[in-house]
């Protein structure tokens, strides 16, 4: 007996806001990245989430790695009728800081990545965020940045217009009370903290799923077995990820289990009850020898009325890999029972081809890292 034959997708998985019957459109914005491929996974294997677009940016490798990465996990997991496009190849003003020590040297240590089946859109990331959120209704599409906010900050200054069409940012970065990258830092928003400061500074609403929420994700024995047991090819190449990020995470940050980030930020906007947050004013250090990038909340009193910025507090461990597991689930087997393309609802139907060898060397991108052409 094989696990498809007794495991069902989970209903209740797919079950959040009352009486909402849409699914939520997002953008994925990341650097994969063993998270940041969870995350991929989960939006796409999710039936509330509509993933409108993948875009790539610098950050746990350079961008040429990352956007390989991305393709790859695309290939895994069936994805088709989805445009995804390479963005800024460094930050906006500060050198190119790496994981490695986390990550690998490929951004994906640990398991074999397939040669892609999926052509990379000949836009810069940057121009295909905004032309997606400026080609649906206005608070309708969710941003969901997983890595640095380069391409974020970029958009948002490109096209000022889509800071009052996006429904809201769900980001993973910052933490109210932890660093990773120092003492009071992460590491997506260190490694460009001008891009997170414009980020967290225009007036759509900014949810900061941080590493206080984060290090309570953890891929405890008992959550792998349980991806294991699927027994198709993206559940092992998770168990693959997991095996390898469990290993780095010990090593460098002397965890038991490896806090598996990025996919919180996705489950956040599928169900927001497995997510508690609060609303409180953050900035970003800019200046500080010791403290730059510190995502710096201030709880000394209720927050305004006008404040825009939330920080997530806790998480439903349990529900949060109750959705990982189920979308794996949902996935199956791609080379067997591929995701048929919708058509109608992705747009980029007439991308050229492209592939991720393409962004280092300036694939018809109309921006650089340093401004607008």
């Amino acid at each position: 007996m094989t696990w498809s034959t007794i495991v069902e997708p989970n209903p209740q998985a797919s079950q959040y806001r009352t009486g909402s019957t849409e699914p939520r459109k997002i953008i994925l914005d990341c650097d994969p990245g063993h998270d940041d491929a969870v995350a991929l996974l989960l939006a796409h294997g999710n039936p509330n989430i509509e993933l409108l677009a993948v875009t790539t940016v610098v950050g746990n490798q350079t961008l040429e790695k990352v956007t390989r990465n991305a393709l790859a996990v695309g290939t895994i997991a069936g994805i088709t009728g989805v445009p995804f496009a390479a963005g800024c190849p460094r930050p906006l003003v500060r050198s190119i800081e790496t994981a490695p020590d986390i990550h690998g040297e490929s951004g994906m240590d640990g398991p074999a990545l397939p040669e892609s089946t999926i052509e990379l859109d000949p836009r810069h990331a940057v121009d295909l965020i905004i032309d997606t959120v400026m080609a649906h209704e206005p608070g309708t599409v969710t941003l969901v940045p997983t890595a640095g906010l380069t391409n974020i900050a970029m958009a948002a200054r490109k096209e000022p217009r889509i800071v009052e069409r996006v429904k809201e940012v769900v980001l993973m970065g910052g933490g109210y009370h932890v660093g990773n990258w120092s003492a009071v830092a992460e590491f997506n928003i260190i490694i460009d903290p001008e891009a997170a400061h414009i980020v967290f500074n225009e007036k759509w609403p900014v949810v900061m799923v941080g590493l206080d929420l984060t290090h309570q994700a953890l891929a405890t024995p008992d959550v792998v077995e349980k991806i294991a047991a699927i027994g198709t090819t993206p559940a092992r190449f998770v168990t693959e990820l997991m095996d390898f990020f469990a290993h780095t995470y010990k090593d460098a940050q002397g965890f038991d289990y490896p806090p598996v980030h990025d996919p919180c930020a996705v489950a956040y906007v599928i169900d927001p009850s497995i997510v508690s947050t609060r609303k409180v004013p953050v900035n970003i250090e800019l200046q500080g020898s010791l403290t730059l990038g510190m995502t710096v909340a201030d709880f000394r009193a209720p927050a305004p009325n006008d404040c825009h910025t939330s920080v997530a507090v806790d998480l439903d461990h349990a529900r949060f890999w109750d959705l990982v597991t189920d979308a794996l689930v949902r996935i199956g087997e791609p080379g067997a029972n591929a995701k048929a393309d919708d058509g109608g609802r992705h747009q980029g139907a007439d991308r050229a081809q492209g592939n991720a060898s393409d962004v280092e060397s300036g694939h018809s991108a109309q921006l650089t890292a340093g401004g607008v052409k």
